[in-house]
């Protein structure tokens, strides 16, 4: 792989908050992306997540509703699939590990895993967003998710219907430095 292929997905990959809603993700492509966010690498190789793939047209609706309060999400109905990360348990190493360093991983392990989802999706040509904001209560009630047990995101995934965006990012100046703060 070209070193600048990686770079060029990281700069074409956007938050798509509209998409194509008669055309559905093709299983090959999604299989692709699942196991990109299934071989994210995790703190002690716990991978505390699990994801469940929501591609029923009814559910994805249902789904989209629940991220949609307050005016926030309100393309998320549209969305052919959404994968929700519910965080599952750590292994014991990983929990030890991050009382010892005051870290708790699953958090960082799922946002890892979250980063390697949508940039598969972005390299099967595919838009996505990563949504942190949503009725839980109601998706847990939808999808099974037992009350002990946290939903953290929703990725919605499918063909975009807008063009790329400029990024506008924070110079390098300010979030880079070489060998001291």
């Amino acid at each position: 792989m070209n070193p600048e292929d990686f770079l060029q997905l990281a700069l074409s990959r956007q938050s798509d908050r509209a998409y194509d809603k008669e055309r559905p993700v093709e299983p090959e492509k999604l299989e692709r992306i699942l196991e990109a966010g299934r071989m994210a690498p995790s703190a002690c190789n716990a991978q505390p997540w699990k994801f469940i793939v929501v591609t029923d047209n009814e559910l994805t609706r249902k789904i989209g509703k629940a991220a949609a309060g307050l005016g926030m999400n309100k393309f998320a109905k549209d969305a052919p699939v959404h994968i929700l990360i519910v965080e599952e348990s750590a292994n014991i190493t990983s929990l030890l590990g991050g009382k010892v360093k005051g870290k708790y991983f699953p958090l960082i392990d799922i946002g890892i895993a979250a980063s390697h989802l949508s940039l598969a999706a972005e390299s099967e040509g595919l838009g996505s967003c990563i949504l942190g904001w949503f009725d839980e209560k109601e998706i847990k009630r939808l999808l099974g998710v037992p009350s002990s047990k946290r939903v953290l995101l929703d990725i919605t995934i499918g063909y975009p219907v807008k063009g790329k965006r400029k990024k506008i990012r924070k110079p390098k100046e300010k979030v880079i430095s070489y060998n001291k703060y």
